[in-house]
């Protein structure tokens, strides 16, 4: 059976099958050949996406003659709902799309753990060890991003980064020096001095990010790389003496002029490209997502470049901001089947000449290999950012508890220690009072 049809139901009952072809959708009577192994897969997605996962599909089953019975959800929600319910009834698909994270499965999602998904999915270390899954060109943050409890559950399709973005033709301009893609604390201090002597009054090195009124990113990075974690799931590792170094930090470059004054600062909410000092000329790197170099990009004619955060290299505590990790139904009745199309889906480069960026960047060099032959140069700054910074990775802290409280509630605080209406001691221990609150 060479063409696999898109909407596939499997069951046992009727041997009705439901599928799609093109635009339209049509019921007919149909079964696999006896002897056929039959996976089911359920996600969601768009039409493009959709069009092109049959296409991945189809060569698939042609090589190994396993059959994918693709069954897409509306949507999120419906999908999980479905999962759970037919979980319960024992006819659950072999493979589920979790999403960033195992919290989608209702479950608490810690770092390093998540009590309870041992309950719902195949560990898939064995398979590692006998060669079925492939994981040895796939990203350390992509691995760590399915592991709980020194446990392989899932695999992510794509990815998405932490990262430093610089604005390369101003440096240019002014003769700076251009920074190495991977730098320790003190290198990228120098840097940033190099940067600062050059460059005329009124514009900096960098962008204010100690906190921002929605996201807590290079706080969340500093602190791992600290080794004082914000939040594992179950406590803080911080202390208020860690949190007053963190804005002592930001406190010297802003007296040293490598940052806006507090004043300035406040001009920007560096939310998106319409507010951010780097693309009004304010600022020559900032952080930022590594997908988001392309409306960046957009809004500038300048050309944007993406390096790691200071010390990712050493501490190894990059994340990955992962994009529909796919995992196996403990129950499933194909195990060895599904992992066969876990390991082609995530690291065959046909699969990403059909898919191209759909779901992001590949998590392996040779899916983002595949994706470059038809890219825009953003996309090539993205798949190269994350050939390095793919290897700098760990395990992905959880938010904290009411994250935009939190978020919003930093930003309060540092932006007072920015204008010394307290001090970095009293700041630190407010934010201690912050976190004790909100997680208790």
């Amino acid at each position: 059976m060479k063409r696999i049809m898109l909407l596939l139901a499997v069951f046992a009952i009727a041997g009705s099958v439901v599928f799609a072809g093109g635009n339209s959708q049509t019921t007919q009577t149909a079964a696999a050949a006896p002897g056929t192994s039959v996976v089911r897969w359920s996600f969601w997605g768009a039409e493009s996406r959709l069009k092109a996962v049959q296409q991945a599909i189809d060569v698939f089953t042609e090589r190994t003659g396993i059959v994918v019975a693709g069954e897409p959800a509306p949507g999120t929600n419906e999908h999980f709902d479905k999962f759970r319910t037919q979980f319960a009834g024992g006819m659950a698909v072999d493979i589920v799309q979790v999403g960033g994270d195992f919290s989608n499965f209702g479950i608490s999602d810690q770092i390093n753990k998540a009590p309870g998904i041992e309950d719902l999915l195949l560990p898939l270390d064995s398979y590692v060890k006998s060669g079925v899954l492939d994981i040895s060109k796939v990203d350390a943050a992509a691995v760590q991003a399915g592991t709980r409890s020194g446990i392989l559950y899932a695999l992510p399709v794509a990815t998405n980064m932490p990262a430093l973005m610089y604005n390369k033709s101003l440096l240019e301009r002014v003769g700076a020096p251009m920074p190495n893609v991977s730098m320790t604390w003190a290198e990228f201090d120098a840097w940033l001095r190099q940067v600062q002597a050059k460059l005329p009054a009124g514009v900096y090195a960098m962008t204010d990010n100690g906190a921002t009124v929605t996201g807590s990113v290079f706080f969340g990075y500093w602190c791992g790389d600290n080794g004082t974690d914000m939040w594992d799931g179950t406590q803080t590792h911080l202390t208020a003496a860690d949190v007053q170094k963190y804005f002592d930090m930001w406190a010297k470059w802003r007296n040293d002029g490598l940052i806006p004054p507090a004043g300035v600062a406040a001009d920007y909410a560096e939310t998106s490209e319409a507010t951010s000092s780097l693309i009004a000329g304010k600022t020559a790197v900032m952080q930022t997502w590594s997908n988001q170099i392309t409306g960046y990009s957009n809004a500038t004619p300048d050309d944007l470049e993406l390096i790691e955060l200071p010390n990712a290299a050493v501490g190894n505590r990059l994340w990955g901001q992962m994009s529909q990790m796919m995992a196996i139904n403990k129950n499933s009745k194909n195990p060895q089947a599904a992992v066969q199309f876990l390991s082609y889906y995530i690291n065959d480069p046909v699969v990403w000449g059909f898919l191209g960026t759909s779901y992001g960047i590949p998590v392996t060099p040779a899916g983002r290999a595949a994706i470059l032959a038809n890219a825009d140069d953003s996309t090539k700054k993205q798949a190269g950012y994350l050939d390095v910074a793919g290897k700098h990775a760990g395990p992905r802290n959880p938010n904290m508890p009411s994250d935009t409280e939190w978020n919003a509630g930093l930003f309060l605080i540092y932006q007072n220690v920015a204008y010394g209406k307290i001090t970095s001691a009293q700041g630190a221990q407010q934010v201690m009072d912050l976190i004790n609150r909100l997680t208790k």
